[in-house]
């Protein structure tokens, strides 16, 4: 075989390659979305118009943080609507509709008391800048264990400006979260506002999104450079398209979409 030929082939053999690697990526989406099934114990089912609405939300939210989306990546979307209250998890790709991976009831802030403030809109990097850490597992003074069960992951977004709930209001710095909460006594209100401004999770969304690293791009490109990272749990299946952005929105709705509804306080 001559140059030329030799060069035809390799070249054939580096586009299967990268096909392949595109395949495999893409087949991590409906993987998840079947974990999500089978693992997450408080979901959500929202109809198709409400998965395209959120997924537009999502992509125009990036925007306006001026972040450009130029590779497939997972996002997290909460809508702190007292009417809506919940998660979902999106694929992103270029040129390609946002894919619904699994949506669940949480707890945003809810204003009114002293130290609560009202959960910030925005677009929030997670990144080892603002290191995670994981749960005790101990009662506070009222007997709540405020972040779940011990070792379950604290998301920790940073410090962030957000409105005060309580005085006369304004806006102050508050330590944004994402967290599990007391299975017995607080994850039952998940779908309502509750907590002082983090955002609560069902502990088994936590378990997921922490086995599959989810939102651990900058965690998983510390452990590329060989820099230790203790939080990353043992025997982790992290997903090849690895997001880092949490994404807080706000629907103004004046009443509850069936697809969400009130816990049973």
């Amino acid at each position: 075989m001559n140059a030329l030929g030799r060069s035809i082939l390799l070249m054939l053999s580096l586009c299967l390659c990268l096909a392949s690697q595109t395949a495999a990526a893409q087949d991590d989406a409906p993987a998840l979305s079947i974990a999500y099934q089978q693992q997450v114990d408080r979901r959500l089912t929202p109809p198709p118009d409400e998965a395209r609405r959120y997924g537009a939300l999502a992509l125009d939210m990036l925007t306006l943080s001026n972040i450009a989306l130029t590779v497939a990546q997972y996002v997290a979307v909460v809508d702190r609507s007292p009417y809506v209250q919940a998660i979902l998890i999106y694929r992103l790709e270029p040129g390609i509709s946002p894919l619904l991976i699994g949506a669940s009831p949480v707890s945003t802030g809810r204003p009114g008391q002293f130290d609560h403030f009202e959960t910030p809109l925005g677009t929030f990097a997670h990144t080892t800048t603002n290191p995670d850490f994981r749960a005790e597992g101990t009662k506070n003074e009222n007997g709540i264990r405020g972040y779940g069960a011990k070792g379950l992951r604290v998301f920790d977004l940073g410090w962030q400006q957000a409105e005060r709930g309580w005085g006369k209001g304004g806006v102050s710095t508050m330590r944004l979260q994402m967290h599990a909460t007391d299975a017995d006594l607080l994850e039952p209100r998940l779908g309502s506002v509750q907590s002082k401004g983090c955002i609560r999770i069902p502990a088994s969304l936590n378990r997921l999104l922490d086995r599959y690293g989810v939102l651990d791009l900058d965690y998983d490109g510390a452990v590329s450079a060989g820099r230790p990272v203790w939080v990353l749990p043992a025997g982790r299946s992290p997903v090849e398209e690895a997001g880092r952005y949490l994404i807080v929105v706000d629907t103004l709705r004046s009443t509850r979409p069936d697809w969400s509804p009130a816990p049973p306080l």
